[in-house]
């Protein structure tokens, strides 16, 4: 058999993913055509914004995660969404947030290992606007995505 699971993996990141209406619907005690139209108006609305897998990480070779704080230029300051979005290019960044305090932005990484990470944290910050970036390594998760692992 041929495997797709890498390819497969890429998708259901992305959002290829669909909900499932029958096991809802005999949760909440309510038609399935109920369910649909509610979800159907979520989405129409934009509150629903896509749905995902939600994975074990080491065991797609992602178990390397880290929270990076990035503080950029003071030309950048007034605009961080600009090298907000150049960050969010970069398939290895799971998140970028603007925040509040001595720092801009914080980014959530998920790569191989440390190798991986010290390759791609060298090519943030080549970005124009980012000056300085601090990092802390998570050694375990315990709830992503509303589960508790």
């Amino acid at each position: 058999m041929k495997n797709i699971e890498p390819k497969l993996i890429e998708l259901l990141k992305e959002g290829n993913c669909t909900p499932l209406i029958s096991q809802i619907a005999k949760k909440l005690k309510e038609p399935s055509t109920t369910i649909h139209y509610n979800i159907k108006k979520l989405e129409k609305e934009g509150v629903i914004k896509a749905y995902k897998a939600v994975f074990n990480y080491q065991k797609i070779g992602k178990g390397f995660c880290s929270y990076v704080l990035v503080k950029l230029s003071p030309e950048e300051y007034g605009i961080p969404e600009r090298v907000g979005l150049e960050l969010a290019k970069f398939n290895e960044i799971e998140s970028v947030d603007v925040i509040t305090g001595d720092y801009e932005m914080i980014i959530k990484i998920r790569v191989k290992d440390q190798d991986e990470y010290y390759s791609l944290i060298k090519r943030i910050g080549s970005l124009k606007g980012i000056v300085k970036t601090f990092t802390h390594v998570s050694f375990k998760q315990l709830k992503t995505e509303y589960i508790q692992i």
